[in-house]
């Protein structure tokens, strides 16, 4: 009977100790414990101000071409183009060139930030909490993965549109065309459309990767009582 109950007691205690782990594990908030709900809706917020502090510079005039984390650059099969029409003197066709690029990016993602702010509004977290005490980008990752392909869908036309609006069609048909017309040279028609959709997309999910980092790092950029509410829980 002693043995009997002594192991009764070993059990017991092993499944306290486990429980109590359980406890241990779970979100504290100055004692509340915070709910998946609240900490997906701190997640939201988190992005939510990645694209009100973040993406709205990408929409600026040279909101892409001069920011060095989202500038786009030329494809690999057109930099031969560059180089080449840089070496026959041709420098400010190939400048205006890829400038067009950029600025067709700009101009999409102005138009298409509300869809984009309603996919963050739409966004459900799958384990909030595993997502908090990830890494410096792991909501966006998150973002990134729930939201790429249908954004590119309403992106692509948007880039298309802008590459005739700000005139990048006809700047790379002749740009192309006249590297085309140089003797020895392989005639190049790369798909611009996809590549700046796809630079477009990279760019505005890593800028809200840069404001998702500040908000994990930096006390002083959690502005709002659930932010910071939230993101204690991973200091």
């Amino acid at each position: 009977m002693k043995k009997f109950i002594a192991l009764c007691m070993v059990i017991c205690l092993s499944s306290c100790a486990e429980l109590q782990q359980v406890v241990n594990n779970l979100p504290q908030d100055g004692g509340n414990v915070l709910s998946q709900s609240q900490i997906g809706n701190g997640l939201k917020e988190a992005l939510q101000l990645g694209i009100d502090k973040q993406v709205s510079k990408l929409t600026a005039k040279d909101g892409f071409y001069k920011n060095q984390l989202t500038k786009i650059l030329l494809p690999e099969e057109l930099r031969k183009v560059d180089k080449t029409l840089r070496d026959i003197g041709l420098g400010n066709l190939a400048d205006e060139g890829l400038k067009v690029l950029n600025r067709a990016a700009e101009d999409a993602v102005k138009e298409a930030t509300p869809i984009f702010i309603d996919a963050v509004k739409g966004i459900t977290f799958a384990d909030a909490k595993n997502i908090l005490l990830g890494s410096d980008n792991a909501a966006t990752q998150y973002l990134t993965s729930r939201t790429e392909q249908a954004l590119y869908s309403k992106f692509n036309p948007v880039i298309k549109n802008s590459f005739s609006k700000v005139g990048a069609d006809q700047i790379w048909e002749n740009l192309i065309n006249r590297y085309n017309s140089i003797p020895l040279t392989n005639n190049v028609n790369p798909d611009l459309t996809d590549y700046v959709t796809q630079e477009a997309l990279k760019g505005v999910y890593k800028m809200i990767a840069v404001e998702e980092k500040q908000i994990r790092t930096k006390y002083t950029s959690r502005t709002t009582d659930l932010l910071k509410r939230v993101f204690a829980l991973q200091d």
